[in-house]
């Protein structure tokens, strides 16, 4: 037994079998085991916003607009908001009340099937975000339509999966949960102001506390960005890490004050090939998007209207079905 712990190759098995469980175990902590951080809460972590920023709709990095003061006044703590949707005028494809007009739309383009929703809204109130299971974490997640369901929702879409990452910053609906910096920071991050407005940062340029201050309520750290200043920014080839070419998608836009333009496409079927990044784009463009940004597709993307799951889910280009993601974005009351 002594001769046979001598010689290297038992060594070095020994050494690779300690690596290969350290790896497993951070694999696993990464990707499956939930860890929850804190619960959601509904009261916005601000101090002084910002009163200097510059409140157009193509708001970037380097604006200020002018907000309220007073965290008080954060849009998803407004008590003088409609607490349900009265009077409203819903078909299948569209709804309309005094507050939100939503229509949707599908489509067949680059052999893929896309569904795009033209969203109006008379306050960014009814723009909200949703943590699975009302708690921030890594590996904490629900389904689109089952999160969806707890929140009344309207109309919602996967989020930027934040749960996936340790890192990057983290603001969902006034509160800073994370302000570490993420690998991939070039692909900026798009943040959305207390008026609705759009707006792509570098993590790398701007502090977390310091976006709070300048009224962001809802932070997407995913990318790339498509559209800035209605121009389309990602090229032919580009893709998302080392993902296909061809994907179902998620995506955001804004064309003007308070209108929003959100497409889902399928993808990896025979039915559906899916879509590139600049294809995506070039749809976004395509209906006015001065600024427009991907969130986290493939087996994510999901679009859920009235009650109803509107696309396709596709995992692993097999089975359709709904993966179970950390944060949807969301419009109800």
């Amino acid at each position: 037994m002594i001769k046979l712990l001598k010689k290297p190759f038992v060594y070095a098995g020994i050494f690779s079998l300690l690596l290969l469980l350290l790896d497993a175990g951070v694999l696993l902590k990464t990707f499956i085991i939930p860890s929850a951080i804190t619960s959601v809460t509904e009261q916005p972590n601000t101090t002084d916003i910002d009163t200097n920023r510059n409140t157009d709709t193509n708001t970037d990095s380097n604006t200020n607009s002018n907000t309220d003061s007073n965290p008080n006044n954060n849009p998803n703590n407004n008590t003088d908001t409609d607490s349900s949707s009265q009077d409203a005028t819903i078909t299948e494809t569209s709804y309309q009340d005094d507050n939100i007009q939503i229509s949707l739309e599908t489509f067949r383009k680059y052999d893929a099937t896309i569904y795009v929703a033209d969203i109006t809204l008379s306050s960014a109130d009814y723009l909200k975000t949703a943590l699975a299971q009302n708690t921030f974490g890594t590996n904490i997640t629900e389904k689109t339509s089952e999160l969806a369901e707890e929140k009344n929702a309207i109309f919602a879409i996967n989020g930027d999966y934040y749960g996936a990452n340790n890192r990057g910053y983290v603001i969902k609906n006034g509160v800073l949960y994370r302000s570490t910096i993420r690998e991939n920071s070039d692909y900026g991050d798009l943040v959305i102001y207390q008026d609705g407005t759009f707006g792509i940062i570098d993590e790398t340029q701007i502090s977390a506390d310091q976006l709070i201050q300048d009224g962001v309520t809802n932070l997407f750290a995913f990318g790339p960005t498509l559209i800035k200043d209605s121009t389309i920014t990602v090229s032919e080839h580009e893709e998302v890490g080392r993902a296909m070419s061809s994907n179902p998608r998620t995506a955001i836009g804004i064309v003007d004050s308070l209108h929003y333009i959100v497409l889902v496409s399928d993808g990896r079927t025979s039915e559906s090939e899916g879509l590139s990044l600049y294809e995506v784009a070039e749809i976004m463009q395509e209906y006015g998007c001065s600024t427009a940004y991907n969130l986290d597709g493939g087996g994510s993307s999901t679009m859920y209207f009235n009650g109803q799951i509107i696309n396709n889910p596709t995992t692993n280009g097999r089975k359709i079905s709904e993966r179970s993601v950390s944060d949807i974005v969301y419009i109800g009351y």
